[in-house]
């Protein structure tokens, strides 16, 4: 049970992200019937699953949602922001249900359920449907009440594969009444060409029964394919009277159940009959993301190996081994980037969680914002996915709370009265680059340096630059809320969000027009385990740059340079770019030939090294908890030779760079 459970478990979390979506859709279309039925899938099987492997209490509670949302269901009840918000508020009591079992939550699982209830206007009793979707064997209703129904079933070729059951459906609708079932096989394609996963045999169905026709469909809920279902009213006949066929069916019928097959005519046979013409449905599977990180652990293992192979084979000149070591490093680079490719996933993902957040945030502000996305196929690293949900919860939170202005404000400034936020995210090269962009009244640059400088932040007479004022509120501490709220006023948030994207080896920049609006622009490696790295040699030691930090490299010989204030500078093209000696750094001497300019938060850096050796496929790997906490270090590498090469953090080491010479202490101390 334990593994059903956690199957279950893992499906709940979804089917609870897939109803939240729906119902924030239905709150903008409360016409569609496409987002009702969705709604009332995802209530269905959260109460069908809950019963047979939750909490008696989850189940019975979602009992409760799915008859109040039949009345959504049967329009006999409209869909008001209220009731959305109602309906949100019950995702989020079954999760307490289902992830939070200390505690007592019946008397809010009571509270919302009598909402509920009033808010369709229920009076206290199940709805007219609602006793049809509990299977029970109940008895058929009396003979004046009987209606007979005609259905016709025709599942797609991959209703098999999904786990549709046709005789399961059968075996529910006997429940509503007497039934009788044709089949027609005229479709099966010859016995040589049969999959058997596939299916091919159209359905007629004759029920008898008191149960209106929402239970009915009720049957097949979850079938889904154009046409698959279809059903027709007919007028009540005797029990003892056979009901006529529904449409033409083969003569050469397959009996299905424990009815009698009637005869039948002959129809028309679909035209296209053998499965190779038919394109198959991709099947998922659902892994572990542990056991991916045990893969990616495995191949980042076998790239090393392969380095040593390849550097091996060089230094050994034998044709033969190089050829070998060619192909296992094609090889090994497309089993990396299939093992890279399954743990990337959409972030769709990410910023669908948003519109929850945007909407109860905008509410208690009393603000009206819309939402908008791009770029949601855009996909990015699980792992830093995962890492990136609350840096981004707070930015939004900010953008929503000191950017947007209100209603009144916003008219008064000439502006829509309901503001805008935009989150948005592409891919350059091996980053991805995502923005959350607001049309408030941007930063106030002003009450930014004036709580600095009370703070002790900045000293007072400082006149820092614009982006030096922005870069202020990812101060820990320093907040520009005048009151202390549930949102905001703590100074804290934003420095997490600093810190976040830093351990993600990731940047973020502001950009902000005071009454236009302001725009946050994270820069984010696409994956933690393998990234392209830039392999140089700083005495004896080698060292990794990240190459997505890394623009060129020039010989220190052939560029002016000079210095200012106890720094130096290198003159590129016209452009000052500071230097840093990475021998001076590491306790060595002032040293080096090449300077590799790289990119960082406060712009450009030239690191000057000794040698460049090349590009390095780089296995990142954790350093040990005695040097985790050097500056200047994200971690290390293997290289082809087994030797250790350290991999350097450019964020940091341009922070070393802006200390004047007398109070720069090398990293080695």
């Amino acid at each position: 049970m334990g593994d059903m459970l956690e199957v279950f478990l893992n499906e709940a979390r979804d089917l609870l992200e897939q109803l939240e979506a729906a119902l924030l859709d239905l709150e903008k279309r409360p016409g569609d019937r496409e987002l009702v039925n969705t709604t009332f899938r995802a209530l269905h099987t959260l109460k069908g699953s809950g019963g047979m492997f939750g909490p008696p209490a989850m189940a019975a509670f979602a009992h409760e949602l799915e008859n109040a949302f039949e009345k959504v269901r049967q329009d006999r009840a409209p869909v008001t922001p209220n009731l959305v918000s109602l309906l949100l508020q019950s995702a989020d009591q079954i999760r307490k249900l289902l992830f939070e079992s200390a505690g007592d939550h019946s008397a809010e699982s009571a509270r919302l359920a009598a909402a509920l209830a009033e808010e369709v206007g229920m009076d206290g009793t199940a709805a007219p449907a609602a006793a049809s979707m509990v299977v029970a064997s109940a008895a058929v209703a009396p003979a004046e009440a009987t209606r007979t129904w005609r259905i016709r079933l025709a599942l797609e070729r991959s209703a098999l594969a999904f786990g549709t059951n046709p005789l399961s459906l059968f075996d529910e609708l006997r429940e509503l009444g007497t039934l009788s079932v044709r089949a027609d096989a005229d479709a099966l394609p010859a016995l040589d060409a049969l999959v058997p996963t596939e299916f091919h045999l159209v359905f007629h169905l004759d029920l008898e029964t008191a149960a209106p026709r929402s239970a009915i469909e009720d049957v097949f809920i979850f079938v889904d394919g154009p046409d698959a279902v279809r059903i027709e009213d007919i007028a009540a006949a005797p029990a003892s009277a056979p009901a006529p066929v529904a449409e033409p069916v083969a003569e050469t019928v397959a009996p299905v159940a424990s009815a009698p097959a009637a005869p039948a005519s002959k129809a028309a046979a679909p035209t296209e009959a053998r499965s190779g013409d038919v394109p198959r449905a991709d099947a998922h599977v659902r892994v572990s993301a542990s056991r991916l990180d045990t893969l990616l652990d495995q191949v980042g293992e076998l790239v090393i190996a392969q380095a040593r192979l390849s550097a091996l084979a060089r230094n050994r000149h034998d044709p033969v081994l190089i050829a070998v070591a060619e192909e296992i490093d094609r090889l090994s680079g497309d089993l990396r980037d299939s093992a890279m490719g399954m743990r990337m996933v959409p972030i769709e993902q990410l910023f669908g969680r948003y519109r929850r957040v945007v909407r109860d945030l905008s509410s208690d502000l009393g603000k009206e914002i819309d939402l908008s996305f791009s770029g949601e196929d855009t996909e990015l690293d699980k792992t830093v996915l995962d890492r990136l949900g609350d840096p981004l919860v707070h930015i939004i939170r900010n953008s929503i709370d000191h950017g947007i202005e209100s209603a009144e404000r916003r008219d008064a400034a000439g502006k829509p009265k309901r503001g805008s936020l935009h989150l948005a995210a592409r891919q350059v090269g091996t980053e991805v680059q995502i923005e959350i962009a607001d049309d408030g009244a941007g930063l106030n640059r002003a009450r930014i340096l004036e709580k600095a400088v009370a703070a002790g932040v900045v000293a007072d007479g400082t006149v820092p630059s614009d982006r030096e004022i922005d870069e202020l509120i990812f101060h820990p501490g320093l907040s520009t809320a005048a009151a202390v709220s549930n949102l905001s006023g703590r100074g804290v948030g934003m420095d997490v969000v600093k810190r976040t994207i830093g351990e993600l080896h990731g940047t973020i920049d502001i950009d902000t027009r005071p009454g236009e609006g302001t725009r946050f622009v994270l820069r984010l490696p696409l994956t933690l385990a393998i990234i392209d790295g830039l392999e140089v040699a700083v005495g004896e030691t080698h060292c990794i740059l990240p190459l997505t930090s890394v623009e060129e490299c020039v010989e220190l010989a052939t560029v002016q340079s000079r210095s200012s204030g106890g720094r130096n500078f290198v003159d590129i093209r016209g452009t000052l770019v500071p230097l840093l000696w990475a021998g001076e750094v590491f306790g060595g001497r002032r040293e080096g030939a090449i300077v590799v300019v790289a990119q960082n938060d406060a712009g450009k850096l030239g690191i000057v090294v000794d040698q460049v050796v090349g590009q390095h496929q780089t296995v990142i790997k954790p350093l040990s908890p005695l040097h985790a906490s050097i500056g200047g270090l994200v971690g290390s590498t293997i290289l082809g030779d087994g030797s250790v090469a350290l991999i350097l953090d450019v964020n940091s080491l341009a922070r070393h760079a802006a200390k004047t010479p007398a109070a720069a202490d090398s990293l080695a101390a």
